[in-house]
Parts: C-alpha cells; sequence; structure tokens
C-alpha cells in the first residue's frame, strides 16, 4: 500500500509541476505588455542571486548577450557607461544566455564592470522574454527597458549604433538623461 501511496504522490507532484509550467506559459503570453519581468532567479557571477521583481523601484536595462556575438560584444561598452554614469538612477543587468560562468569571467579578466552580469543557464529567462516579446528569431542582442514599477516599456532586438543612441532610448522610454557633470 505503502508504495502505491508514493507512486500516487509523484504523479500529483509531477501533474502539479506541468500545471504550474503550462500555467506560467500562458501568463507570460496573457501579460505581454502589463506583465512584470520575468521572475526566474539569476545566477550572478558574483554567486550571488537575485530575482528581478527584487529590483523593483528602480529602473533596469536588461540585455541578453553572448561572447560570441560580436554586436554584442560591441555594445557592451555602451551598456558599462549607462551602468557607471546612471549608478543610482537605474540598474542594468547584461544576461549572457549562451556561455558558462567560467568563460564569461575569463571574457572579462580583471575588470569589475559596474553594470551586473548574470548568466541565464538554461536560457529560460531569455525564452519567456522572446516568447512575450516577439523576438521570435531570438535574436541578440536583445534589450528590454523596464520601468520602476516593474513593467517592460519597450525592446530593441539587434544592437545599438552608439552610447548617445541608448540614452536617447533611456530617455525616450524611461525619461533619464545622461547624468551632467559639474
Amino acid at each position: 500500500m505503502a508504495g502505491k501511496m508514493s507512486r500516487k504522490t509523484w504523479l500529483i507532484v509531477i501533474l502539479a509541476i506541468v500545471i504550474i509550467a503550462v500555467g506560467a506559459a500562458v501568463g507570460v503570453a496573457l501579460n505581454r505588455n502589463s506583465a512584470s519581468p520575468s521572475d526566474s532567479t539569476l545566477s550572478i557571477i558574483t554567486w550571488n542571486e537575485t530575482s528581478l521583481t527584487d529590483l523593483q523601484g528602480v529602473p533596469v536595462v536588461l540585455n541578453f548577450w553572448s561572447i560570441d556575438c560580436s554586436w554584442c560584444r560591441y555594445q557592451l561598452p555602451f551598456l558599462e557607461a549607462v551602468a557607471q554614469q546612471g549608478e543610482g538612477e537605474l540598474k542594468v543587468i547584461a544576461i549572457n544566455m549562451a556561455n558558462s560562468a567560467a568563460a564569461i569571467q575569463k571574457f572579462f579578466a580583471d575588470y569589475e564592470p559596474a553594470m551586473t552580469i548574470a548568466v541565464d543557464k538554461n536560457r529560460e529567462a531569455f525564452r519567456d522574454y522572446c516568447v512575450a516579446y516577439n523576438n521570435t528569431g531570438q535574436a541578440i542582442p536583445f534589450t528590454l527597458f523596464v520601468d520602476s514599477e516593474g513593467t517592460i516599456q519597450d525592446k530593441r532586438i539587434g544592437a545599438f549604433a552608439s552610447e548617445a543612441q541608448l540614452w536617447d532610448t533611456l530617455n525616450d522610454v524611461l525619461g533619464i538623461t545622461v547624468p551632467q557633470t559639474s
């Protein structure tokens, strides 16, 4: 009898997981324009973990990238400059969805970026955002602009041509301007 009970319990657990997974997929599709960012937990290179909902209250730039993507590497300095200049006013999170933590650490070597570097090991967050924000080809770089309420206001598929273009987008979408130096 105990063996049947554990099989029954096991089937209930599997069914619950399937229901949760289907519900999450449907929720992402239905809440495309008003949803808060996916609550996937991302591994941070510094070995901390964060949940994107923990960042509500501050605008966030989410950028999905890969070391192997030349356009991604091209725009990383723009994202880093925004992270440095906008410190305290916004958060920049560069989410690598293709490389290992070791490869990313080697890529940055001794440089410690101001932006948060995260790893989406199983590409779950990347896939969720691609489905929700019509990046059907799963192209990178893929950048999302999240307001302080946690709502994605805009997306960009492809690289920014310049740091100025990124600042212009931040101003247009989130009302954030280049900080003035004294």
